[in-house]
């Protein structure tokens, strides 16, 4: 910016103890501290703490995911080379202190031991370019909003070569009103770049309810093995005798693995990953899958109470296929890519309507086809829902009153939420009967779920044979338009 005050004198001179900024020297100014070092002379050096990028995740896993990718493509970045740092909990402060003493040029992390280290003073924000929020709606709904209010007022809007700082939100379900009301409140004209409109899912996505009646499928009546429930129908007697809406409660929990299992059998499902709504009920499937039997159903756990190096571990043996399901909570519903990934259970569906879009998105990616069942009660079922009133937040309570009462429980209705996740995304979930078979002509008749589908389009095998019957159909128009051309002319 450049002021031109004229050649002559200033109408109304500065009053005393004031100097025109035109006429200051050396004496009277002080180099920018957000100016390019080549502009101070190696002034503005950054310190090695103070990365350039800082990207916050909502999770772990995602976290990791993202810091491996940044791995994977700084490669081909040289001169300099690109530094990277992975902030989680789970590793040691003096690990991630000394990597920062080193240099580091991005920060990814989540929220919780990032604003540990900056906090501390061993992240500093004073040349951070890039203020990344990856599945920002998840972040703010997780209560992270005065966290990323807090660190966008510390870092400096002009960053160090007189640029603004480029602050990107990113996630698959942006339309959350949090999120424009963050975007109108943090960002500087924001431009909404939109991939695929409101909510939907893809094409690759084949996806698809059983309604579980409990008042019409009687077999929980004699179910002698079955998942352990979650206790919270310990004191209300729940008996094939005494139809109470806590009975068909209990029944539809029993239900559930049952259903599980006609669903892997139904599709042969060697590899898929399974939601539950609550870590209790992860821990109870597991338990169920492995008591059904070793290898042909062997999983691991995903949720919030497994410690950080099992949850690696437990996500990585599944990536690598040595496990075949991987059951968790929606700790795992948002961003995970696991290639290939042919199928996926909803057990309950989630709490959130947008996160059922999440979850199914596990599924047919990279233009692969997947398939999505999700399990969906017809009458009410009571559950655990633990808050910031509860002592313990959910460890060993057994408070089953309702939150009404000042307990730890509420009415869970499927069949809501069903309507409301159909009404968010303007579509009809097509049903399937309790046996768990998909139509396949429904679905063109020669999908593979976990592979392209090679049903439309030539693809590259077999494409000669695909290409026969429409070459001989061009080949009979082409003679037909000729001959009636012939017979016009004749006349």
């Amino acid at each position: 910016m450049a002021f031109n005050f004229g050649k002559t004198d200033f109408k109304y001179p500065p009053k005393n103890g004031f100097i025109a900024a035109c006429q200051a020297g050396p004496s009277h100014t002080k180099p920018n501290p957000l100016a390019s070092p080549a502009a101070n002379a190696g002034a503005n050096k950054p310190s090695p703490n103070a990365p350039q990028a800082i990207i916050i995740e909502p999770s772990r896993e995602l976290a990791e995911q993202t810091y491996n990718q940044i791995e994977k493509f700084k490669v081909h970045l040289a001169n300099p080379d690109v530094r990277s740092l992975l902030l989680i909990g789970g590793v040691k402060l003096e690990q991630q202190k000394s990597v920062l003493q080193q240099g580091v040029h991005i920060v990814v992390g989540t929220p919780g031991r990032l604003e540990e280290m900056i906090s501390g003073g061993f992240v500093q924000l004073t040349h951070c370019k890039f203020f990344v929020l990856d599945e920002a709606d998840a972040l703010l709904k997780q209560g992270y909003t005065d966290l990323i209010d807090r660190l966008h007022k510390q870092i400096p809007k002009m960053t160090s070569d007189g640029r603004r700082l480029q602050m990107v939100v990113c996630s698959a379900t942006l339309h959350a009103f949090e999120v424009k009301k963050m975007a109108d409140r943090l960002m500087h004209f924001p431009t909404w770049v939109d991939l695929k409109g409101e909510d939907a899912v893809p094409e690759t996505v084949h996806h698809v309810v059983c309604m579980i009646d409990p008042q019409r499928d009687t077999t929980w009546h004699n179910l002698r093995q079955h998942i352990r429930t979650d206790g919270v129908h310990a004191r209300d007697n729940p008996h094939p005798h005494n139809l109470t809406p806590e009975t068909y409660s209990e029944a539809i929990k029993m239900l559930k693995g049952e259903y599980c299992i006609r669903a892997i059998e139904e599709h042969k499902m060697d590899r898929a990953i399974l939601f539950c709504r609550t870590k209790l009920d992860c821990d109870n499937l597991e338990k169920y899958l492995k008591a059904r039997g070793g290898q042909r159903y062997s999983c691991v756990c995903l949720h919030g109470d497994r410690k950080p190096n099992e949850r690696k571990q437990n996500l990585e043996t599944f990536k690598r296929g040595d496990v075949k399901f991987l059951i968790c909570t929606d700790v795992a519903a948002r961003g995970l890519d696991i290639t290939g990934l042919p199928y996926m259970i909803n057990i309950t569906l989630p709490d959130e309507k947008s996160n059922y879009v999440h979850r199914i998105g596990r599924v047919g990616r990279a233009e692969r086809m997947g398939l999505a069942i999700s399990l969906v009660s017809t009458v009410p079922e009571k559950v655990w829902y633990h808050g910031d009133w509860c002592p313990t937040r959910g460890r060993n309570c057994s408070n089953t009153n309702l939150t009404d009462n000042r307990g730890c429980c509420i009415w869970y209705n499927e069949k809501n939420l069903l309507a409301e996740i159909e009404d968010h995304l303007n579509i009809t979930i097509q049903q399937v009967d309790k046996n768990m078979s998909v139509p396949l002509n429904d679905f063109d008749g020669k999908v593979v779920y976990g592979q392209k589908n090679l049903s439309t389009g030539t693809g590259y095998k077999d494409h000669v044979q695909q290409l026969i019957p429409i070459v001989k159909k061009l080949t009979d128009l082409e003679l037909q338009s000729q001959s009636l051309f012939l017979k016009r002319l004749k006349v």
